[in-house]
């Protein structure tokens, strides 16, 4: 089956989205970029999110670089993950940017994290390093929203990953932090500083954090639902 190449409008039903993401399932990522007259990148280290971007484009998502989810008119976030074989995922899944000053009287309830991930559509890409970028297939769509006890995990992590922002111990966190939500470092290189908050409360620069999940939570979750 030829997909579609041109980007369609905004899906106006999750119906409609899920008949697209279906579609794609089973396609290469050669396929797909040659019917929208795009070049393969030469690898994903410099363009690593070029495969959600091409996904994107069959899709009809029209946030762009907004701070909202990919299909706002859904409450929708798409979410490629890349994995191996035997379906487990590759890499931690980048969330959002995580706010470093003005988080006072911050909940989780209305916090960005939560928001980004109340409704998600995530695609599987092969992502095995001895397949070639090219013939990496699509794999099947799962829209998702958390359980109780998954948003449990969550909010549990989120609120001491916040903790230690506000209590101005930026600098000190790692990536071990948290069972299943972390916090990384996210920018281009490590001159890349931004505003934060220090411990005796002065503003300090520091390399920007971005939150993520971790494989162990992305990986039970796709076991479920798909039984790799």
């Amino acid at each position: 089956m030829r997909v579609n190449w041109q980007p369609p409008a905004p899906p106006k039903t999750e119906e409609q989205l899920m008949q697209r993401a279906h579609i794609l399932a089973g396609h290469t990522i050669a396929e797909l970029a040659e019917n929208a007259y795009l070049p393969l990148p030469y690898d994903l280290k410099r363009d690593k999110g070029w495969v959600g971007m091409l996904l994107e484009r069959y899709l009809g998502a029209n946030a762009g670089s907004k701070p909202e989810q990919d299909f706002p008119e859904l409450g929708i976030e798409l979410k490629t993950i890349p994995v191996d074989q035997s379906g487990s995922p590759l890499e931690t899944t980048f969330v959002c940017v995580a706010p470093l000053t003005g988080n006072s009287g911050v909940s989780w309830l209305t916090s960005h994290v939560r928001h980004k991930l109340q409704r998600v559509l995530w695609i599987p890409v092969e992502g095995t390093r001895t397949i070639s970028l090219g013939e990496r297939r699509i794999g099947s769509p799962l829209l998702w929203s958390p359980t109780y006890e998954e948003e449990e995990q969550l909010r549990r992590d989120w609120e001491e990953l916040m903790d230690l922002i506000v209590l101005g111990k930026v600098t000190s966190i790692t990536a071990r932090y948290g069972e299943v939500l972390q916090l990384r470092p996210k920018a281009a290189n490590k001159r890349v500083l931004t505003q934060g908050i220090g411990f005796n409360g002065e503003p300090i620069m520091t390399p920007p954090l971005g939150f993520y999940l971790k494989k162990n939570f992305t990986s039970t979750l796709l076991k479920r639902y798909f039984s790799c």
